[in-house]
Formats: C-alpha cells, structure tokens, sequence
C-alpha cells in the first residue's frame, strides 16, 4: 500500500460505491481504503482510516454533500472530489462546490454499468492521483457578491493581447487573478479545462466578479477591448487568427496530448500570430499542458508569467512550465494579474 494514494468513496448507492471502486482500483496507484452511504459513517472513517482524498457525491441522505464538504473544509481540510449526475445538469453547485474548496467535479455516467465506468476510469484515476497532492487549504471567508465598481484605474492599453490558462483549481484562481482588472482591460482569453456544462455557470459567475465583461468565446468572434473570453468547451480548441485585429477561432478537433481545449495549442497559435504582443500566463492544473507553447511563446520574445507551485491548488503543470524554463516569472495571483496589467499597458512600453 505504501506510496500509493489512499481513497475514501462516499455515496448513499451500494451499485455506484462498487462501480467507483472497480473504476478506481484499474489503477495500481491508487488503493479504496472504504467507502460511506453518509455523512456520518465518512466522519468516522475518516477520523480511522485519514484517507489521502475523498470523493464525495452530492446527494445524499440527511446531510448532503455540499454541507458536509463545507464542513470537511472549514474543520479539518483535506483533498475532496465531488462525484455526482448534478455535476451536469446543475453546474451552480459544482461551482459552490469548488468555492468552498472542492479540488474539482467530477460527472457520474449516465449509465450506471461498468462498460460506462470503465470509459472514465482512466481519467477519473488521473485526477484522483493528482488531486491527493493538492495544496489545500481552508478557504478564505468572503463576503457577499457586490458588482464591481468600474473606476478609472489609468490604465492605457498598448495593444498586447493576454492568455491564461489553468485546469483544476482554475475557477478559483481567475477569480482572484482577474479581481483588479480594469473595465477597460485588454482583450484576454482564459482557458479552462473543465467538464461539459460548467463553462455557462463559470462565465456568467465571473461576469459578476470582474469589471470587464465575460463572454464565451465563439467562432469568428472579434477580439475587442474590455472583453475577457472564456474559453472552456471540453469539445473544441480556440486559437487566435492574425494579431493585432484578430478574431477567435473554435477548433473542433482531437484533443492534443489528452487536452481539449489546448493550452499547448492556444499558446503556439499566439507565438506565430501575435508574437512579442501576447503576454501569457499559466495557472494551477494538471499534466503538462501549456508548458511547450509558453516555450513557444517566450522564444519570440513575449511576456511569459506562471503561478507559485506553492500557491496553487494542483501543481502538476506549473512544475512541468518551470522545468522547461527555469528562468519564467513565479509570481501569485494577485501579482500575476498586475503584472499583466503592467506590461500591458502604454507605461511599461514607455519605461
């Protein structure tokens, strides 16, 4: 058992509690320590067994998953992935569920039968694996959502364009990264990997947390001042066309080394148009993708950033960035995004 990564399922359905488990077990990393039907056999056995993860469905008998996840976080914090059908058609709570520090949501199949659970296993157990070493922490209390205050920061567009890129622990970290955009901020794609349905949700939910306004990116969408797109349909790829006056362009391709969208392919697509004018940064998330395009992009002379690996949730890709390039700028969230602004703006070309 030693080394491998200790798993705890919590689901009130004997059928999906033995699935998860058949799912999980393909993997010779990964060891199912238990599992609960609710929350409280989860509490004792996570008190007996400390598990390096649970994974925790939504819908359960006397306390759901969301309180008890809000529980797990604000008492004793620990890594924790939500497994449920409402990851699909109730993308507001997966949302909530990563706020209050879910590491990610995951959708249940369809079918409950192990052909369908044998399709996600292989994804499932990555994201489990790279989950269990996640820098949790208790999250932050925050206040109640106000819209934000579009006030004249000074801020002078020198016609750079910006791309972000994150998986897991993404949705958090562009909330904080993008917090002191200016209204009038310059044109910036955020690629998030995450599952089908969540983009909408995650979208309108920054829309309220940002002075720019937050559209879906879409095919042959023009590339404008003060827009920030988002970029996160798990069936397509987004590049950008020519730079400056460029427009976005949705790519329905294969996933590019298991990626969908590509950051590898966003970033290299940049380097090719846009050059020394893109400015791009890479966030928390897993495997590798983004590393090589922001190679690609540093290589022609563009602004290059990435997230402390001791700041983010999953450091997996900021480890795999830093690699490559040892020299990149680490920076937190809150200075990532100034930085961004800074050489961003008229008064960093003038310096």
């Amino acid at each position: 058992m030693s080394g491998k990564t200790r798993v705890l399922i919590v689901d009130d359905s004997v059928t999906m509690r033995a699935l998860f488990t058949s799912a999980l077990e393909k993997s010779s990393d990964i060891v199912v320590l238990d599992s609960a039907a609710n929350a409280d056999e989860a509490r004792d056995l996570i008190a007996q067994l400390k598990p390096d993860i649970i994974t925790l469905d939504i819908e359960m008998p006397g306390m759901n998953g969301i309180d008890f996840l809000e529980e797990i976080m604000s008492k004793n914090p620990m890594p924790v992935i939500m497994l449920s059908t409402l990851t699909q058609k109730g993308a507001e709570i997966s949302l909530r569920a990563m706020e209050l520090g879910a590491v990610d949501c995951f959708p249940k199949p369809k079918q409950a039968s192990p052909d369908e659970f044998d399709k996600i296993s292989d994804r499932l157990c990555k994201l489990v694996v790279a989950a269990a070493k996640s820098n949790v922490k208790k999250p932050a209390p925050r206040p109640a959502a106000a819209a934000p205050v579009a006030v004249d920061t000074g801020f002078k567009w020198n016609g750079s364009i910006v791309a972000m890129a994150a998986s897991t622990g993404g949705v958090e970290a562009y909330m904080e990264c993008l917090a002191a955009y200016p209204a009038n901020c310059p044109p910036t794609i955020i690629l998030q990997q995450m599952e089908e349905g969540l983009a909408v949700s995650f979208a309108s939910k920054l829309n309220q947390r940002i002075a720019p306004e937050v559209k879906l990116a879409a095919d042959g969408q023009k590339l404008e001042q003060g827009i920030v797109y988002v970029a996160a349909d798990p069936l397509t790829h987004v590049v950008v066309d020519r730079w400056p006056g460029g427009t976005i362009r949705v790519l329905p391709r294969d996933p590019v080394k298991g990626f969908r969208p590509s950051a590898d392919l966003l970033f290299a697509a940049l380097a090719k148009t846009a050059g020394a004018r893109a400015i791009a940064a890479l966030l928390t998330g897993m495997g590798e993708d983004g590393a090589m395009g922001m190679a690609a992009l540093k290589g022609v002379g563009a602004q290059t950033f990435c997230q402390t690996p001791d700041s983010a949730l999953v450091r997996e890709v900021l480890d795999a960035v830093i690699a490559k390039d040892p020299t990149i700028r680490q920076l937190s969230l809150d200075e990532l995004g100034a930085a961004v602004l800074e050489n961003a703006s008229f008064d960093k070309a003038a310096a």
